[in-house]
């Protein structure tokens, strides 16, 4: 039956508990690695980054168990998987927010950046608190179970997708101006790896992206539109895309930019490295700007 029969569907299909399970397993692998590299490298920033992991691998414990109640599904397991998983690009993004501001002071390419390093975290990673509250309040909502609410509640949700989106968007500008005018006047110091780290931060903010997209046209089409009657659409454009962002930071840790700045260990996988440089030994984070 379609939305304008008056009926809400948990899943328009039979969950895979096999696709779940495999990626409760990696989301766990590479979250517990991430935690790993934080603790060691005492890159505090990407606490957020690990806590949506967190979110990642119970989001898929949730699907693991609607699959075992098909077709007499529970709401708590289903708000489960919808809200932990509709949360955690959020957390993602507030920690390559702060990336950014990192590597713009690392280089001393304030004049570069459209808004001021002071301003720059504080803006974008509100806009993420205000996109991820909304998600939750729309989750929230749809926690009642009825009718009403969970057609209420999807519709505050996507109002939340779009505030991602749009600060998201206005953040990935913000980068890649920032990054023509460090190529057309390079930093005096060859030797700082902003390039490595800035590409990192396109591939992820691309991701990001993609799957937040995917997210708005998911929710706009409805609960019984054709993305939610297909469980693949999910796995290709959400999880799949999700888990290269995780394992993308797990290779290319941004615990180099860290290091560069203030000394400290770098993580190259398993293998730390000690830095000692401190750029900012004599400068606070209050005075820079960047938390």
């Amino acid at each position: 039956m379609s939305d304008s029969d008056s009926t809400y569907e948990a899943y328009r299909y039979n969950p895979s508990l096999g696709a779940a399970v495999a990626f409760v397993v990696l989301f766990t692998s590479t979250t517990t690695f991430h935690l790993y590299q934080m603790i060691r490298t005492r890159t505090w920033y990407f606490i957020p980054f690990v806590v949506g992991g967190a979110f990642e691998f119970i989001g898929y414990i949730g699907r693991a168990i609607s699959s075992q109640q098909s077709p007499n599904w529970t709401i708590g397991p289903y708000l489960v998987q919808t809200l932990f998983l509709l949360l955690a690009p959020a957390l993602f993004s507030a920690s390559v927010y702060i990336q950014l501001g990192r590597i713009i002071l690392l280089v001393d390419g304030e004049d570069h950046s459209i808004i001021k390093k002071r301003w720059l975290t504080k803006i974008f990673v509100t806009g993420d608190v205000l996109s991820f509250l909304t998600q939750a309040i729309g989750g929230s909502i749809m926690a009642s179970g009825t009718l009403s609410a969970m057609h209420t509640g999807a519709h505050i949700i996507v109002g939340g997708l779009f505030i991602q989106v749009v600060f998201f968007g206005l953040f990935m500008v913000v980068a890649f101006v920032f990054d023509f005018k460090l190529h057309k006047y390079p930093t005096p110091d060859p030797a700082i790896p902003s390039q490595k780290h800035l590409k990192t931060l396109y591939i992820a903010s691309i991701l990001i992206m993609i799957r937040s997209l995917f997210r708005v046209v998911e929710y706009i089409e409805g609960n019984n539109g054709y993305l939610l009657r297909h469980e693949y659409y999910l796995y290709i454009s959400d999880a799949v895309l999700m888990l290269g962002v995780m394992v993308l930071f797990n290779v290319i840790h941004p615990s180099e930019v860290h290091a560069l700045l203030r000394g400290g260990k770098v993580s190259k996988g398993f293998r730390m490295i000690t830095l000692n440089t401190s750029k900012l030994s004599s400068t606070s984070s209050d005075e820079t700007g960047v938390v």
